[in-house]
């Protein structure tokens, strides 16, 4: 029988600094066979959900961590069996083993450092695991995935988590317990269960809460936006703007056959005024250097476009958009918004924003006050668009209406330049023909 060698494949290195993932479902299972680069496993850190892919071909004869468990960096996932290389014996040479000879070159991950280097272990194969939602490691029991509270209800009952069948996700819930119970059959020798409690000294039920983890993005997100409030001092001004002007163009340029392609919304048009006003007021685009005690303006926009998804909000950048045409900056704010609500924004496209805008008028909100991501000076929240009775010439006139809110950095910025800035931008998007002049 051929030799096999087991490489364990340890959670690589997502970089930004992170230092543990969670993992979110696997791709492959026990007894599957993997080439080099399949993906093998999605996992979602503090930035963004990435896919893994394993470094080694072969058989999977290990899941080693089950899904929802957050994990450190280094800490082995997975197991890949492979064919190991026989030495080939010659009559003169005395045969050496070598790590080469045994251990197959790792192939770079998509996401960090790959696999560390292990020494060869063989050991004998065991049978696949067949049950749903159990895991087989390295002196790791088989852990059926429940709530605490379901835990101590079982434990209560006498029932082994392990015998109930899961619901959706591979995950037992009290439901799935009670029902468990309810068709199980007591056993003669089993001691009779206590007397059920009376209502009034039942204990609270735990399904009248629900406990979320924060963790991944959340948690990120939540630590951010409290060390930017507690960091840069903010300060919130307001503009109520008339757009009447910048919808008719929105329409004229949803008929142009160069952004066919593209979608075309007023907030394209909010976005390019932001990037001609931060000319005439570049300590908009810049950041606190606490450190140094200086001031650093940034020569590029790369603006952050706040994007709510399922796993919490996400600030993806687009790169250079001060200098992209409207139809590469309408097609580049798609892909980023894409990309972040079906979670496969990457970590380093939510890092290096300059400035960022908020767009809370999505939700039918008129306005709001936004917090700065930290490291940057400004932020732009855009209400709702709306139609409103506006004064036109001494005159009573419905238009399009919209509630405009920046915040900054009064460390970086003062009245001064953070007013200047707010009037440029209601000034564009009145009349989008001044952009030409600007």
């Amino acid at each position: 029988m051929r030799p096999v060698t087991t490489h364990e494949y340890n959670l690589p290195d997502p970089g930004e600094g992170l230092t543990e993932a969670e993992m979110l479902s696997w791709h492959v299972a026990v007894g599957d066979t993997v080439k080099v680069n399949d993906i093998v496993c999605e996992i979602e850190t503090a930035k963004s959900v990435v896919e893994l892919p394993t470094p080694y071909a072969g058989t999977v004869t290990a899941l080693l961590v089950p899904a929802g468990e957050t994990v450190a960096v280094g800490t082995p996932i997975l197991a890949v069996e492979t064919p190991s290389v026989e030495p080939v014996e010659t009559p003169s040479v005395e045969l050496v083993e070598t790590p080469s000879a045994e251990e197959p070159t790792p192939v770079a991950t998509l996401v960090g450092y790959g696999p560390r280097e292990r020494q060869s272990v063989r050991r004998r194969r065991r049978p696949a695991v067949e049950e749903r939602g159990a895991y087989r490691g390295r002196d790791l029991p088989l852990r059926t995935l429940a709530k605490p509270p379901v835990r101590k209800l079982a434990k209560d009952l006498g029932i082994d988590l392990r015998e109930v069948p899961p619901g959706e996700g591979g995950i037992v819930r009290r439901t799935d317990l009670e029902a468990y119970a309810e068709g199980a059959e007591t056993p003669a020798s089993a001691p009779l269960a206590p007397a059920p409690l009376s209502p009034a000294a039942a204990p609270p039920s735990a399904e009248r809460e629900t406990r979320i983890p924060v963790k991944g993005v959340r948690k990120a997100t939540a630590e951010a936006m409290v060390a930017s409030a507690f960091t840069a001092p903010h300060v919130t001004e307001w503009l109520t703007a008339d757009v009447t002007r910048s919808m008719e163009l929105v329409d004229r340029m949803r008929l142009d056959p160069d952004l066919a392609e593209a979608k075309v919304s007023p907030l394209l048009l909010v976005i390019r005024a932001v990037c001609l006003a931060l000319r005439r007021t570049p300590e908009m685009n810049a950041t606190f250097d606490g450190a140094a005690q200086e001031i650093v303006l940034k020569h590029d926009v790369h603006l952050g476009i706040a994007t709510a998804t399922s796993r919490g909000l996400l600030v993806p950048v687009v790169r250079d958009a001060d200098r992209l045409t409207m139809p590469d900056l309408a097609a580049a704010i798609g892909d980023v918004v894409r990309t972040a609500r079906e979670g496969k924004t990457q970590p380093e496209a939510l890092t290096g924003g300059t400035f960022s805008i908020t767009n809370v008028g999505v939700f039918g909100v008129d306005a709001g006050t936004p917090i700065l991501v930290p490291g940057q000076t400004g932020i732009l929240a855009v209400g709702a668009i709306n139609r409103r009775p506006w004064i036109v010439d001494d005159e009573i006139v419905p238009r399009w209406v919209t509630t405009l809110a920046v915040s900054f950095d009064h460390r970086v910025v003062d009245g001064a330049q953070g007013s200047r800035f707010l009037a440029d931008v209601g000034r564009l998007l009145e009349d989008p023909a001044s952009a030409m002049t600007l």
